[in-house]
Order: C-alpha cells, then sequence, then structure tokens
C-alpha cells in the first residue's frame, strides 16, 4: 500500500512508497523512483527490456532508465533494483480527464518500432503469463468456477502455454492500463509509458485487449472505447485493421484472457479483503461466465 518509507540517510528526506505487490516496490524519493523487481527475475531479460528502454527509437515512448542499462546490474535483497525519473501518473479520480488517445499513439508507435535496429534478441511478451499467474492465485469461492472454465476455454497461447500464432511478431508493454502512464517531466510534459517488466514479443492486440474487456463488461465507456481504437487506427496501430474493418477477430482471444485475469485478480483481492466482490468484479465475473458458455473451437490464429 501506498505510504512513507523513512528517511534517507544521504539529505534526511522522506520517501514515498507508491506501489508495494509481490511482484515489485516502487519508492519515489525527490525526483526519482526507485523499483525493486519481482524476485527470480531474469537477469539477462530484464536487461535487454531496460536497453530496450533506454535505446534512441523508444524515446517519447518509454520513460527511460537513470543511467541507461548501467543499472541492470543493482540487486537488494536479492531482487534486482533500477531507478528512474519520477512521472505523474493518471489521475485516478478523474476518469473523464483519462488520455486515451494519448495511451492510444504510444502503443501505435510503440508496435511499429522496427525490431532489427532493437538489441536482442528480445524474450517474448509476458502478458499470458502475468494471466495465468493471477488464475493460479484464484481463491476457493463459488464464482471461480465460472472464471476457470473460461480459463480452459481459451487456446493454450493465450495461457502461455504455446508461442503466440502472431506473424510478424511485435514489440508489445504486455500489461497495459492507465496506470503505466506518466508525463515526464511531471505534471506539464508529455505521457509515456512506463513499467517494462513484461515488454517483449508478441501479438500487438494483448496491449489493446485490456480496454476491449472492460468495454465488452460495461466498465468502459463506449465513447471512451472509441477514442481509444479510433486514436490507435489513426495512428497506424497494426494489432487490427484499419477502419471500417472489423477488429474483433483479432481482440477477441486477448480480451477473454484479459477478461479472465481481471476476474481472478478481483476474486483475489476480494478474498484478501474478507468481502464478498464487488459491482464491478461481479461484471467480469459474469464475463467469465458468457465467455464459458462460448464455443470452445478457437484456435488462437489470426492474419498477419
Amino acid at each position: 500500500m501506498p505510504g512513507r518509507a523513512g528517511s534517507c540517510r544521504a539529505c534526511g528526506r522522506g520517501a514515498d512508497v507508491l506501489a508495494q505487490r509481490a511482484d515489485g516496490v516502487v519508492v519515489r524519493h525527490g525526483a526519482a523512483v526507485a523499483k525493486a523487481h519481482a524476485p527470480g527475475t531474469d537477469p539477462e531479460g530484464h536487461r535487454l527490456r531496460l536497453a530496450v528502454a533506454a535505446h534512441p527509437e523508444l524515446d517519447g515512448i518509454l520513460l527511460a532508465p537513470i543511467g541507461g542499462v548501467d543499472g541492470a546490474g543493482a540487486q537488494v535483497a536479492g531482487r534486482p533494483v533500477t531507478a528512474w525519473p519520477y512521472g505523474s501518473p493518471v489521475d485516478p479520480t478523474a476518469p473523464e480527464d483519462a488520455p486515451w488517445e494519448a495511451v492510444a499513439h504510444l502503443l501505435a508507435r510503440l508496435h511499429r518500432v522496427p525490431l532489427e535496429r532493437l538489441p536482442g534478441p528480445l524474450p517474448p511478451m509476458r502478458g499470458p503469463l502475468k494471466a495465468a499467474a493471477a488464475v493460479e492465485r484464484l481463491p476457493r469461492h463459488p464464482a471461480a468456477r465460472p472464471v476457470l472454465a473460461a480459463w480452459r476455454s481459451l487456446p493454450a497461447w493465450a495461457r502461455g502455454e504455446a508461442p503466440a500464432p502472431c506473424h510478424p511478431p511485435r514489440l508489445c508493454h504486455g500489461d497495459l492500463h492507465l496506470g503505466q502512464l506518466v508525463r515526464h517531466p511531471a505534471h506539464q510534459g508529455p505521457w509515456l509509458l512506463i513499467d517494462v517488466d513484461d515488454l517483449g514479443l508478441g501479438d500487438p492486440a494483448w496491449d489493446l485487449a485490456r480496454p476491449a474487456a472492460w468495454f465488452a463488461a460495461g466498465l468502459l465507456a463506449p465513447d471512451d472505447w472509441n477514442r481509444f481504437l479510433t486514436a490507435y487506427r489513426e495512428a497506424g496501430g497494426p494489432a487490427v485493421p484499419p477502419a471500417p474493418g472489423d477488429p474483433w477477430p483479432q481482440l477477441d482471444v486477448p480480451a477473454r484472457a484479459l477478461t479472465v485475469q481481471t476476474a481472478a485478480l478481483g476474486l483475489a483481492r476480494s478474498a484478501r479483503e474478507g468481502r464478498e466482490p464487488d459491482e464491478a468484479e461481479q461484471l467480469m465475473i459474469g464475463s467469465c461466465a458468457r465467455i464459458a458458455s462460448l464455443p470452445t473451437d478457437l484456435d488462437g490464429s489470426r492474419p498477419s
């Protein structure tokens, strides 16, 4: 949970814990942010992801780490630690101001980055593995049954059990949501994507799948979804065909997977807090029930 992290021994100023989860701890100190990454982070994949974030091809798309890739070897208590400039996040209390066009433009640019200019070989995008990890944390609860049924209906690639059938693969963020967006310099600079822990090669439709899942479940207003999708297409994003083509053949499987992931995380959160799922969590569970009732002969294929 966010809070104070004590004072810096060097300058005596306080530090703020911005996020504290099993897969990462983020602490702000003045104009800098330090992140302790998940235990067991693959060292080579971690180094390559940082190198991508620091690469000139990603300038104006990804926030670059302080010191570039040189900080990739830093360790604290066995966890890799990186330093980043502080950027101001999206205001969660003002959903009407959510920068859907900005994130769509950033995604389109990310997905079009020429891979041959980047360091490599780049690891796979970790989105499906994050979905699988969420399902593994499902609590014992009657609502877990439709979530598991929806998960089992997905093709192997969407469960992280096989490579994504996307040709050619693109550079993907892997865990896109509005919390992965900051302004830098803070409050006045352009929007940039953050958090490269799941960055890698894969199907770019995965990066559109969370807002698609929210829209399908009724959590994202149609106007906001249309703003996002239209901006992505206008910026030349390759994950879906240009308008007026139907985007759902590309988005369907990833959106189902993100629906399951969101429902699983919501159930785990409600169990941890000792309560029943709230309205938003119930909507995602209901979406899983609908997914589980659909035909299960998805092969996960998609056009090039």
